[in-house]
């Protein structure tokens, strides 16, 4: 199951890959602006929905063991993580 995951993410970010190149080719076509931003839009939801789903996995494997192991440090230490990337998401 997790190497199921695994394979919908980077076919996924595949794609991206392939997404951003086309935007690069764009640009050098010099195409309209608009068809550009708007091909730009969907790369950035693209990657949104990839690092859900990445930030997901973290919370119900990373997160969830630190938690089950009773090691306080190890929590503190995954919490600092969450709160950091919140922090970066923001900005």
């Amino acid at each position: 199951m997790a190497e199921d995951k695994m394979t919908a993410k980077l076919n996924r970010l595949n794609r991206i890959e392939g997404q951003v190149r086309g935007i690069a080719k764009m640009v050098e076509e010099d195409r309209y602006c608009m068809d550009i931003l708007t091909q730009m839009q969907a790369v950035k939801s693209a990657l949104s929905k990839v690092e859900s789903q990445i930030l997901k996995d973290h919370a119900a494997c990373c997160v969830a063991e630190a938690i089950s192991s009773g090691n306080e440090e190890d929590q503190k230490e995954k919490f600092s993580e969450l709160v950091d990337l919140f922090e970066k998401m923001k900005g």
